[in-house]
């Protein structure tokens, strides 16, 4: 249910706290309004000035006007304090009859649980079944599961050998290509200086 305008969540606790305390404002204001009074009257009885007249005058008007707006708002207050009781009223009715209500649920749901006993039975029963079907078939499973991961292991260990077999199969090319170019150098330095050798001969004759 909305909650009432001006009527805080606090309920009626917090009305009737907001109602005291406006009580005690008013009662301060019409303390403070009566001792004014007997300061006009002394004032009356003994000679004063204008300005202090006025100044008490118009403090005397500001209390009336302030004493005024609060008792104002001491009765909306009040209207607001009975307006929550009537409310807080026909929340309890209504809780009751909804306490009844559950109540009377409880017990239809109760008797029906009974009723239903025999077939939860039958649902246990038929649900362990199921259960042990899934078991077996994750037995199974996992046997596949362990096959497939023994070929991936004997696969991957044929990649691995036919990786050193391509590794070795290169390093023999470079070796036999430096080998080649050993000789070549070899070879050419050799023909070198066998023509170098010639010249020099020619040079002598």
């Amino acid at each position: 249910m909305a909650t009432p305008l001006g009527w805080s969540q606090g309920g009626s606790g917090s009305v009737c706290l907001a109602f005291d305390q406006l009580r005690d404002v008013i009662e301060s204001q019409e303390e403070l309004i009566h001792q004014l009074r007997n300061v006009m009257v002394l004032q009356d009885e003994n000679f004063v000035s204008k300005e202090e007249f006025h100044a008490v005058e118009k403090k005397l008007v500001e209390e009336k006007a302030a004493h005024a707006k609060t008792k104002a708002l001491l009765a909306k207050e009040e209207e607001k304090l009975q307006f929550a009781l009537g409310e807080v009223e026909v929340l309890s009715k209504q809780l009751e009859k909804e306490k009844l209500a559950f109540e009377k649920a409880l017990s239809s749901i109760k008797n029906k649980v009974l009723q239903e006993s025999g077939k939860k039975d039958q649902l246990i029963t038929k649900c362990n079944e199921i259960e042990s079907h899934i078991i077996k078939q994750e037995d199974i499973l996992n046997g596949k599961e362990n096959e497939i991961k023994e070929l991936q292991q004997v696969i991957s260990q044929q990649k691995q050998i036919f990786r050193n077999h391509m590794s070795d199969c290169r390093i023999q090319k470079q070796q036999e290509n430096y080998m080649a170019q050993v000789l070549d150098q070899k070879h050419k330095k050799a023909s070198g200086t066998r023509q170098a050798r010639s010249r020099q001969r020619l040079r002598e004759k």
